[in-house]
């Protein structure tokens, strides 16, 4: 069972974020809030879950969280300011929205850029420890695979059906055959050895 909380002081609010090693569609991040008392068996990080099961899960997330946000950095940005810095304005304007104001940040990851005033601690592999950030990649994941799927309708030929705009065979074969997209990141490189294919 994840853990409900990481400090018993400050209101606290888990982040994490969708889509940092696409070729294509925004970045997405999500804040939650869980009382100190919230528990759920089945809660864990996203990618350990089948699709429906983070459907159902984000519905349960949506009425029992005292708060949550999402929010997303468009492709366009990605591009200006780096996957980095856009995966952390996104995690900030998800902040910005909560409508209970987090004293405590928890982040999956080992590095964030500070968010004003806010303490915060990185947790490596936080989305399979803490509930806050569990239901944050949730979030940003199903948020962003609604995203990606309408985007499907559109541009058919690049797959994001399935493969959601990460670097897959097909979705870099595509590129090569038909051209970018607006929605696409012109600063990854498509025929990069070094990206991770998924």
């Amino acid at each position: 069972m994840l853990r409900s909380t990481h400090q018993d002081v400050f209101v606290e609010a888990g982040c994490d974020e969708a889509g940092r090693g696409c070729l294509a569609g925004p970045v997405y991040a999500a804040a939650v809030v869980f009382g100190r008392d919230f528990q759920h068996e089945l809660l864990t990080d996203s990618k350990q879950l089948a699709a429906t099961q983070r459907y159902e899960l984000r519905t349960i997330i949506e009425e029992q969280a005292l708060a949550y946000a999402v929010a997303s950095v468009s492709a366009e940005e990605i591009d200006r300011i780096n996957i980095h810095n856009a995966s952390y304005l996104a995690m900030h304007k998800a902040l910005d929205s909560l409508c209970v104001q987090a004293e405590y940040i928890l982040v999956d990851g080992n590095r964030f850029i500070p968010y004003r005033q806010v303490p915060h601690c990185c947790i490596i592999k936080g989305d399979g420890k803490y509930l806050s950030i569990a239901a944050a990649s949730i979030l940003a994941k199903t948020y962003r695979d609604d995203y990606m799927d309408n985007l499907a309708h559109e541009f058919p030929q690049y797959g994001w059906i399935t493969n959601k705009g990460y670097p897959t065979i097909q979705h870099r074969n595509a590129i090569l055959e038909h051209g970018y997209t607006p929605y696409h990141r012109r600063t990854f490189r498509v025929t990069d050895p070094q990206l991770k294919l998924f």
